[in-house]
């Protein structure tokens, strides 16, 4: 009888996530490796999916099979939400996720590690063996999935942002991510923002709901969403919207408005706004960040060390067992677009792992055209000045260009069908 293969995903994100699942429903061991004490990552606080072109993405990918996002559907407070330059969202619990995730990964049968930062790796000849934990044995496997992100380098924020604003990935307290692709050699590169600085940063905060006026949380819990103007004297400046990672976001209604989300906490759709301004626009006279706690200062940045892969996701390099999940893989941002880089990655280690050929999405697919253009623009310098994303910005225009953008979910299945996908998440190689 054939060996098991051992896969080992670093990196417990929506992208690591994903390639655990994928991985293991494909007949492997898995083992699941995150430096906190959570999974999900940014995904503790973010919570939009199925918006504009993400619809499309959640509906091929839960076609092939993978069903995690069955998960985010079952722990969303709001559906169909409507909110400027997006439609049909879906807002999950941020308080209900983590949770829900680990128990569907646990379930699967993934073996998950938390409290474990990967510090560096150990190789022979071309290929990974084990992975070196701080303060843990080592961890040995057969092919290995890169799902560290690009983000959770307190050095990073001070340099190129506002300094640490105490922000959801707690790098002070976990330690800052280590990049399997950096130790082995693989290729890297960093996003640059159109003025020539690097990474961009994280573009919404959360806010404390017991910190804003009663009316307007009856509006969110009611409707989702709720526009809350803000007065001329207050007004952000635009600049703040071209720091986003999310460029999707950079529309004037994100100026005149303060565009909230309900999420369990208030979503605020800005990387970040001085405490003293926010409190001087009606309704929000006591508000209190909760996520970055110092979100009056500044976020996260994000988008430093894609590490050149093919469409397929593998590594390219002097390694020859390594793929890339999530931002890994490239300046693809959102839940949605980690967790299609990360099944496809996770599947593949398992196909790489018992000699057979890789999977590669195919462009008639939503997310075969997402993965393989952005796989090309990464390896172009004036590629990297952008950040795609399924739900708005560059990418979504290609998306409805190409026909590809649909809510109907027949023609998806249809899609799917025909290009003989359906349920390949689902599908034992081992």
């Amino acid at each position: 009888m054939a060996k098991v293969p051992r896969v080992v995903v670093v990196g417990g994100g929506w992208g690591g996530c994903a390639a655990a699942a994928a991985a293991r429903k494909a007949g492997a061991e898995v083992v699941l490796i995150e430096r906190a004490d959570m999974l999900l990552g940014t995904g503790l606080v973010g919570g939009i999916f199925r918006n504009n072109g993400r619809f499309t993405a959640a509906e091929e990918m839960l076609e092939m099979g993978a069903d995690i996002f069955a998960v985010m559907d079952r722990c969303s407070i709001h559906t169909n939400v409507e909110f400027p330059g997006h439609k049909h969202a879906s807002l999950y619990n941020v308080y209900k996720i983590e949770p829900a995730v680990r128990e569907y990964l646990t379930n699967l049968g993934v073996q998950i590690m938390t409290n474990a930062r990967v510090i560096d790796v150990a190789k022979e000849k071309d290929k990974i063996v084990c992975v070196v934990i701080e303060k843990h044995e080592p961890v040995h496997g057969d092919v290995f999935v890169d799902a560290t992100g690009t983000s959770a380098v307190p050095a990073n924020c001070t340099k190129y942002g506002n300094g640490c604003a105490m922000c959801i990935l707690r790098c002070h307290s976990f330690g800052p991510r280590v990049s399997l692709t950096t130790r082995v050699g693989v290729e890297e590169w960093v996003g640059k923002k159109p003025d020539g600085g690097l990474g961009a940063m994280s573009g919404s905060c959360k806010l404390c709901k017991d910190s804003i006026d009663p009316s307007i949380v009856r509006e969110l819990e009611e409707k989702g969403c709720a526009l809350v103007p803000v007065p001329e004297q207050v007004r952000e400046e635009e600049e703040l919207l071209s720091m986003k990672a999310c460029q999707q976001y950079a529309l004037p209604e994100f100026i005149e408005n303060l565009v909230l989300l309900d999420t369990g906490p208030v979503k605020l759709m800005t990387p970040f706004f001085p405490l003293e301004q926010l409190r001087k626009i009606p309704g929000m006279e006591r508000a209190r960040y909760e996520d970055p706690i110092a979100g009056g200062k500044g976020n996260s940045m994000r988008y430093f060390g894609f590490a050149n892969c093919t469409p397929e996701l593998q590594a390219i390099g002097p390694v020859d067992n390594l793929f890339c999940a999530g931002e890994k893989a490239g300046a693809m941002v959102g839940h949605t677009e980690a967790i299609v880089t990360g099944s496809l990655a996770g599947h593949n280690a398992v196909r790489k792992a018992i000699g057979e050929k890789l999977l590669r999405y195919p462009d008639e697919l939503a997310v075969g055209d997402f993965v393989n253009h952005v796989i090309e623009e990464m390896k172009k310098e004036e590629g990297r000045q952008y950040k795609y994303t399924f739900s708005g910005s560059i990418y979504f225009k290609r998306m409805v260009q190409k026909n590809l953008y649909t809510t109907n979910v027949e023609e998806i299945k249809k899609r799917v069908h025909d290009a003989n996908l359906k349920d390949i998440f689902n599908t034992k190689l081992v």
